[in-house]
């Protein structure tokens, strides 16, 4: 079957914040259902899967290379990924996190593939750094942003950049799958494999960080 016939990807979409995608729905029966169907290699739930999550997917990957041909290539593989490992999926978790995790992992593996080959991982962040208890998203500029202050933005988000491609790798997923994508712990836990403890850990010690690499900014 032609498994990814319904993935498009625009030139919006590259830099903004998570793409918002519906729940598969509000009662559990039917994403049991909709589960089984996936197991059972059913071509329009996978369709249906990649239109609701792909670009979640995309968006989260676009961040970690900042590269739109990188994020198109690492969206597929994590729905080939998922289409071979569905059979696996014991519901632990919801799907969108289960296909954050692949991503992650699918990203893991390339970034070790460009580091044998001595390239270099970019990263981008369109954010600005709160305090320790706060979301870099909830920190947002408005639309009523002015050009001076727009200017700013930009040069602090080029900062944030540099900032980032500086910090582990460890701690980079972890604030951007918190801070930007908009998971909880619990689901950042989820996404990255570890428990709810070492991902505030993580984000924590990634934010105190990023200030330490931005204190002269």
């Amino acid at each position: 079957m032609t498994l990814f016939k319904s993935i498009t990807f625009d030139d919006d979409k590259i830099g903004q914040a998570v793409v918002s995608a519906p729940v598969i729905s509000a009662h559990a029966s039917d994403e049991i259902a909709f589960i089984d169907k996936l197991r059972a290699g059913e071509e329009a739930a996978f369709e249906t899967l990649i239109d609701r999550y792909s670009g979640d997917i995309y968006a989260m990957l676009y961040r970690l290379t900042e590269s739109p041909e990188e994020a198109s290539d690492l969206t597929q593989d994590t729905f080939l990924r998922a289409l071979k490992a569905i059979k696996g999926f014991r519901g632990d978790s919801e799907l969108k996190t289960w296909l954050f995790r692949i991503a992650i992992n699918e990203s893991r593996n390339r970034f070790r593939w460009w580091k044998r080959r001595k390239r270099d991982l970019t990263i981008s962040l369109d954010a600005t750094l709160g305090d320790s208890e706060t979301r870099f998203s909830d920190t947002l500029a408005d639309d009523s942003i002015s050009p001076e202050d727009l200017a700013l933005a930009r040069e602090r988000e080029y900062a944030i950049h540099t900032a980032l491609q500086d910090m582990q790798e460890i701690y980079r997923e972890a604030v951007i799958l918190c801070d930007i994508e908009g998971l909880s712990y619990d689901e950042t836990a989820a996404a990255l494999g570890v428990n709810i403890g070492t991902v505030k850990s993580r984000i924590s010690r990634g934010r105190d960080e990023l200030r330490r690499l931005l204190k002269d900014f």
